[in-house]
């Protein structure tokens, strides 16, 4: 588990296709002085190429995020499929996913829930709105939340 002094060692790693949202995200999450390590895929298989490091992922010498951000709505494979996969897979389930899409669809919200996600964000239509998504994001799942820090020493050890 985290302790304060690791908690900035926690990485986050985002799937969207919209060049735009991804800048911006990261540029929300820069403004609150949330410094952990962020990657950014565009859909869904990119995500899992990433996370089981396969593809041009292979070389990558990182560890598995601690926290998911997934877009739904993406091509080659949506967020809804993603999900499924990583929820399905002993390696990585135990990752918190926070869906964070502009779906504000109740058949959305309960089928991620439905699929293992641990949140359902709405994105905001303004930057303002989004600096408070990230900094509520900051606050419950990198200050409050006890996640791993290492999600693959938690699989050795289950």
């Amino acid at each position: 588990m985290t302790t304060d002094t690791n908690r900035e060692k926690l990485s986050i790693i985002m799937a969207d296709d919209d060049a735009d949202d991804r800048l911006l995200t990261q540029s929300a999450f820069e403004e609150n002085l949330i410094r952990n390590p962020m990657y950014f895929v565009e859909n869904g298989q990119e995500l899992l190429d990433f996370l089981q490091r396969k593809g041009k992922y292979t070389a990558q010498q990182h560890r598995l995020p601690s926290l998911i951000l997934l877009d739904l709505n993406m091509p080659k494979m949506d967020g809804r499929d993603a999900l499924r996969e990583i929820k399905s897979d002993p390696n990585l389930k135990k990752i918190p996913v926070l869906i964070l899409t502009t779906s504000k669809s109740e058949k959305d919200i309960l089928e991620s829930y439905a699929l293992g996600a641990s949140c359902f964000i709405s994105k905001p239509s303004n930057f303002e709105g989004l600096l408070k998504v990230v900094k509520n994001i900051g606050r419950f799942w990198l200050e409050t939340a006890s996640i791993p820090e290492n999600v693959e020493s938690v699989h050795e050890n289950s």
